[in-house]
């Protein structure tokens, strides 16, 4: 279906076109009533004679009175060119010619497009007409009414024009707006993806990373251990691979919203298989939970938990292998779920456990966003971090 607003805005020449015709088959209307004694806008010659006794070459027949008048709304095609131009002869025009229509065209165009000062001034200079007519004698309950009808039309066009310029801005900031917000919208999203490669992809490489060191520097441990080395190798490398399809499926998607498919999302009841993982790999990790039922527990923040989790062993290992982890769960639908992981600092461990903090801010990121908060210090013994999540939103 055409919308004719959008072809109109496509094509401002068909848009004047037609509103040049509009005015022309208006003042046909005017022409007429102005022959059956009606009168919209006080002329100061032609019908009523004032001016004729002081200008008497103004005077024209009928038949031009209303060629003028149409050649004038023929001028509205060029109405935005020059629009204070047109608006200016068209007032002077409304002296001698009926005009009304045409100048009360130009005069919403410029309110339209040229602010409230120009309007104002366009404005009152058409007024003119209607503040000298009541001096000419005589003035009779006609032209009282003519002069009540012109202000309140004149006044009309310029307020028109000055709503539809606010109306224009009001739509322009809208739609900053809305641009802003959908920019905002994908930076978020494009945060959000990045932080999901840093948690998932790092924390599979550094599995892969200790596996391979491992090989590396012992080439001559016994073939069971070399071959469950390689497997936890090959093991990471598929899942790292997965996820990575999966983030890319997600980019290349053409619409995301809450409805488009994803892979399953871990929660905080795959915590076991993370702290098997993290062992494997030759952490020495001690557990201890204190949970309510992890069923009554919102998706996000079991989300958020497991990715805190993996994201803590990632850095673990990065930053401070061999060292042993004391990680603590507790909490329920009260009081929340605490996160509280540890380990010590061996000598050398203290430069190496600073890092480049990207994976610190991700965390912090990913808490706040869950309405939860966290910190973290660095100790001469060791490295702590306190996580808070609430249970439900």
């Amino acid at each position: 279906m055409i919308d004719v607003r959008q072809v109109w805005h496509r094509e401002p020449r068909l848009a004047d076109a037609a509103v040049a015709a509009g005015a022309a088959a208006l003042t046909l209307l005017v022409l007429k009533a102005q022959s059956e004694g009606l009168s919209v806008y006080p002329q100061l010659s032609h019908g009523n004679g004032h001016l004729e006794r002081v200008l008497p070459a103004w005077g024209l027949p009928a038949t031009r009175n209303a060629f003028v008048a149409l050649l004038a709304c023929g001028a509205l095609y060029w109405r935005r060119r020059r629009p204070v131009l047109l608006a200016v002869a068209m007032v002077v025009l409304s002296v001698g010619w009926p005009v009304a229509v045409p100048l009360l065209v130009m005069l919403f165009t410029v309110a339209r497009h040229r602010g409230a000062g120009t309007a104002a001034a366009t404005g009152g200079a058409a007024l003119l007409p209607v503040l000298v007519r009541p001096l000419l004698p005589p003035a009779g309950s006609g032209d009282l009414t003519t002069i009540v009808s012109a202000a309140a039309l004149v006044a009309g066009a310029v307020a028109w024009g000055l709503y539809a310029a606010g109306a224009h801005e009001r739509a322009l900031h809208a739609e900053r707006e809305a641009d802003l917000r959908a920019a905002q919208a994908r930076q978020h999203a494009r945060e959000e993806i990045a932080r999901e490669m840093h948690d998932v992809l790092a924390h599979r490489l550094t599995l892969l990373s200790m596996h391979a060191g491992a090989l590396e520097f012992h080439p001559t441990a016994p073939p069971e251990r070399v071959a469950e080395a390689a497997g936890v190798i090959r093991e990471s490398a598929g899942q790292a691979l997965e996820d990575l399809q999966g983030v890319l499926r997600v980019l290349r998607a053409p619409v995301v919203s809450e409805h488009t498919p994803s892979s399953p999302q871990p929660t905080l009841r795959d915590t076991n298989r993370l702290i098997e993982e993290a062992r494997a790999a030759g952490a020495e990790i001690d557990v201890r939970q204190s949970l309510d039922d992890l069923a009554t527990m919102d998706t996000t923040t079991g989300r958020t938990a497991y990715r805190v989790l993996q994201e803590a062993f990632t850095n673990h290992r990065k930053h401070a292998p061999g060292t042993r982890v004391s990680l603590a769960l507790s909490g329920g639908a009260e009081a929340g779920l605490s996160i509280v992981a540890a380990n010590p600092v061996q000598s050398g461990h203290a430069t190496r456990l600073q890092g480049s903090g990207e994976g610190l801010i991700g965390m912090h990121e990913r808490v706040h966003l869950a309405g939860g908060h966290m910190s973290h210090r660095l100790t001469a013994t060791g490295f702590h971090l306190d996580v808070w999540l609430p249970w439900t939103p």
